[in-house]
């Protein structure tokens, strides 16, 4: 009886919000930046005023950005012996997300002042490059830093954020949101010239979220 009970009174005041954003997103990681813009669309679940889950997804557009590399011979007798090259890379990011969120100040349904939360969840990152060389390259007789072509990648994230809101009716609440997508340890590519906890992005989002 007292767990039924329980679970009727958490089915009561379980309340939902889908959220919508612009942002612009930052690659801070050395030899691989871009600033680029983008959207995120939020399901919420507040289990309580101040508590809940959330699961997002967002994705992208192309940031672009250029490395010097040098290709070198895989034999002694080849001649030029190296080989110096611009790689010009499009990199487009999208990530599927899910975590906590907590109000640190105020709460997701009050309809004064303006309310202050921190989130933190687990995503998974889904990441396209392409890479196209200044200069052709004869990978059977050269070693190469990174491919040309096309490639697709993932990376596991760590996904903490803080933000504001403040109601501005009709159960709309306006917010502006700071994330930051730290990847874990992931598959290394050869289509990727870094790979080591890359990519590392940065975003900074202002939306609107609805109360159901």
């Amino acid at each position: 009886m007292p767990l039924t009970f329980v679970l009727s009174l958490q089915a009561q005041t379980t309340r939902f919000s889908m959220a919508t954003d612009l942002s612009v997103q930052h690659n801070f990681k050395k030899e691989q930046r871009f600033t680029v813009i983008g959207q995120t669309t939020y399901l919420h679940v507040h289990l309580t005023p101040k508590d809940g889950f959330y699961a997002s997804f967002a994705y992208y557009s192309n940031g672009k950005f250029s490395n010097n590399l040098t290709a070198t011979a895989k034999s002694v007798s080849t001649i030029p012996s190296q080989i110096s090259y611009v790689n010009n890379a499009n990199m487009r990011l999208k990530e599927f997300s899910m975590g906590w969120k907590k109000y640190l100040f105020g709460n997701a349904m009050t309809d004064k002042g303006i309310n202050i939360y921190a989130s933190a969840g687990f995503g998974l990152m889904l990441g396209r490059v392409e890479n196209r060389h200044s200069v052709a390259i004869d990978t059977a007789l050269y070693d190469v830093p990174v491919l040309k072509g096309r490639a697709n990648f993932k990376r596991l994230s760590i996904d903490p954020g803080i933000g504001v809101d403040r109601y501005i009716g009709a159960d709309i609440y306006i917010y502006a949101e700071g994330r930051v997508w730290i990847p874990t340890d992931g598959y290394p590519s050869r289509y990727i010239y870094i790979n080591d906890r890359a990519p590392w992005t940065g975003m900074a989002s202002l939306g609107l979220r609805v109360m159901f």
